[in-house]
């Protein structure tokens, strides 16, 4: 299938190329033939990436992200993750007064912010360098409105997460032929 119909058919159910992403974006790091084999697949992948070339730092898609959850190395690393949720949840001042702490030597480790007028102050389990999911749900659950929510696909230590309403998540996983769908990531 032609790369320019798969990337027609996500932006129509919300996974549309950030302003400014361009086909040849994609096809700096990856053949077209590899989209094209693998329809869907390889591109809902890609989209949650950053374009790798100048000007660093842009997202292919503005409701994607794909979160290597091995990523906790110290200081920071909780106030990353909340950052990226806000912005493919549409929502980038969602969370204000971000603060975290992380000291894997000590194994404490939290985040503090305020989101809706309420302080939220969660406490993270330290496994080495790997995010604490549950934390990392919390913080979902705490931008989840309007119909939307997270969802997933089952990709091992990367978790591609896409902000999508109900009904586009399942036409998308229509889509697929792997046998791996989107899932939500806080099953209602």
């Amino acid at each position: 299938m032609e790369l320019d119909i798969q990337i027609t058919r996500l932006a129509e159910l919300g996974l549309p190329l950030a302003a400014g992403r361009t086909i040849d974006d994609l096809l700096y790091s990856l053949p077209r033939d590899l989209f094209e084999r693998r329809p869907y697949e390889l591109l809902l992948s890609v989209l949650g990436v950053e374009v790798e070339r100048e000007p660093w730092g842009r997202w292919f898609c503005d409701r994607a992200w794909s979160f290597d959850t091995e990523c906790v190395h110290g200081p920071g690393a909780y106030v990353g993750i909340a950052r990226q949720l806000c912005r493919i949840a549409g929502r980038p001042d969602a969370f204000t007064d971000v603060q975290d702490h992380v000291d894997l030597e000590s194994r404490k480790a939290w985040i503090e912010y305020t989101v809706d007028g309420r302080r939220q102050r969660w406490t993270a389990e330290v496994h080495d360098d790997w995010a604490d999911t549950l934390l990392v749900s919390y913080l979902m659950d705490d931008l989840e409105q309007g119909g939307h929510r997270f969802w997933t696909r089952d990709n091992g230590q990367i978790m591609n997460l896409y902000f999508l309403d109900d009904a586009a998540a399942h036409a998308i996983s229509r889509l697929l032929t792997d046998g791996r769908p989107l899932v939500p990531v806080l099953p209602r």
